[in-house]
């Protein structure tokens, strides 16, 4: 059975700012969200579709292009428009989360409910941890995306 919700953090472990994602989505699993089930995406961003298909309420967190502040969150909702391209990175292979999302929307294959976690990034660098600011970001990204779920993101040892 498919879960009527799902986050899927979007990232790369090996270049630095570009795991944030990842690091978001472990937090939110921690958490044992009921009826919410994580998922983990590396670069194949077509695949999301396949991924989220038949799923109401999709919530999706990825790094960001570099605008202001390395860290900055924005939440965006997917399902009234398109994603700024200016935020929505492409990836290595030309096409980006923003051209899925839209490509999804033409096929008729957005989830009714689309918000992206989109944390602006620092350092892509191979090899590279997260960069400060994006780290710090990771708690509070994770305890918005939990929001969306009615929760306020707590551990019960917290």
């Amino acid at each position: 059975m498919t879960a009527p919700a799902l986050v899927i953090g979007i990232g790369n472990a090996d270049r630095g700012d570009d795991a944030v994602g990842l690091h978001v989505a472990r937090r939110v699993a921690a958490l044992g969200l009921p009826a919410v089930a994580v998922e983990e995406a590396g670069g194949d961003v077509l695949g999301l579709m396949d991924r989220w298909a038949g799923v109401p309420r999709v919530v999706l967190v990825d790094a960001a292009a570099p605008l202001a502040a390395p860290g900055r969150i924005h939440r965006l909702d997917a399902a009234r428009g398109p994603l700024p391209r200016e935020i929505a990175l492409g990836s290595t292979h030309a096409f980006g989360l923003a051209d899925t999302v839209e490509l999804a929307r033409r096929l008729g294959r957005l989830p009714a409910q689309l918000v992206l976690y989109a944390i602006e990034a620092a350092d892509f660098a191979p090899g590279a941890p997260l960069s400060p600011a994006v780290a710090a970001a990771v708690a509070s990204a994770a305890v918005q995306v939990a929001a969306e779920f009615g929760s306020d993101g707590r551990t019960s040892d917290a």
